[in-house]
């Protein structure tokens, strides 16, 4: 058993406030302001693609041929049809991948 060190729970409990603080803060902002100017707009606006991008590329770049090919079938599905439709495409892709190279 580890003994109990209330350094970490001091630092567990930083850390949880900053995270608060950061969360709320933004939320708070946004409420004061009457009107929310061009630029902050247009940076809200491109979060959802900079999430999406930190998600997906580091798979990429890591992941075997199998996650590589997968995400350009899903991407390929994903500009005709829907995102359901993307998914299972890609799932498809992997699981079929990997039964038959025997990963």
């Amino acid at each position: 058993m580890t003994d109990f060190n209330p350094h970490m729970v001091l630092l567990i409990f930083a850390a949880a406030v900053v995270t608060y603080l950061t969360r709320i803060g933004g939320y708070i902002l946004i409420t004061k302001m009457t009107r929310i100017p061009p630029r902050v707009e247009a940076a809200l606006n491109a979060v959802p693609a900079a999430v999406l991008t930190t998600l997906v590329a580091p798979a990429f770049f890591i992941g075997g041929w199998d996650t590589k090919v997968a995400m350009a079938v899903a991407l390929v599905v994903g500009l005709r049809f829907s995102p359901t439709y993307m998914l299972i495409a890609g799932w498809v892709v992997v699981m079929a991948w990997r039964h038959f190279a025997g990963i």
